[in-house]
């Protein structure tokens, strides 16, 4: 069962005039997938009292960072810094089977079934899949599960989910993924933890942090 999701005021992790930054509870859309569904594009809406631009996504049962453009000039110079990879994105993962080295670069070939909304991985390319190159670390573990942390070269679609998976640790209540048990809430402990970027006017370097969810496995981690 999902529990009520916090203020959107105490969501904020960053403004200014051209941007907004959110830590995204886990369950929470993004974007609407049917008319009644609120969303984080919704509620950040309501709190600037204007339109606001998805720079980039983070899948529903996930948490953590989540940037918005204030205004087109933003978002265009902001998607230009993704399109180069100029953007360092890092996220946390929590399996359950640790991985066969204690830090690694990942490589696959990623094809999407738009009908069951799943990716799979290749080691080899085959047809319409897109490489996909992530590294991870081992930071941290505790009795019954162990903390990655992910440095993502590319955004493909659930590419940290299907490529986790592909190595036999697939993060802990996904289901979708080939891990055993759903979690309570219907989330799965991916958390988009930091995001570091150049702001769009000054070029000065910007790094955010999303704190990790106040849930038990989760606080188990020192960090």
């Amino acid at each position: 069962m999902s529990k009520p999701f916090p203020p959107i005021s105490e969501l904020v992790l960053y403004k200014n005039n051209q941007l907004i930054a959110f830590n995204k509870p886990a369950s929470l859309a993004i974007q609407k997938a049917n008319a009644e569904e609120k969303t984080l594009l919704d509620f950040a809406q309501i709190y600037c009292k204007h339109p606001v631009h998805l720079i980039h996504r983070l899948d529903q049962p996930a948490s953590g960072l989540i940037l918005f453009a204030k205004n087109k000039k933003a978002l265009a110079a902001i998607n230009a810094q993704f399109q180069e990879r100029k953007i360092e994105k890092t996220y946390l993962a929590v399996v359950k089977n640790q991985p066969p080295q204690t830090k690694g670069k990942l490589e696959h070939f990623l094809k999407k079934n738009a009908r069951t909304n799943r990716s799979t991985a290749h080691l080899e390319k085959i047809p319409n899949s897109k490489k996909s190159i992530l590294d991870y670390e081992l930071i941290s573990s505790i009795d019954n599960y162990h903390l990655l942390k992910i440095q993502l070269h590319t955004g493909r679609h659930h590419q940290i989910r299907a490529q986790l998976a592909a190595i036999n640790c697939p993060i802990k209540g996904d289901v979708k993924y080939g891990f055993r048990r759903s979690n309570t809430d219907r989330s799965i402990h991916l958390h988009a933890w930091k995001l570091a970027f150049r702001h769009p006017v000054t070029s000065e370097k910007i790094e955010l942090t999303a704190p990790i969810p106040e849930e038990t496995v989760w606080q188990a981690f020192e960090l």
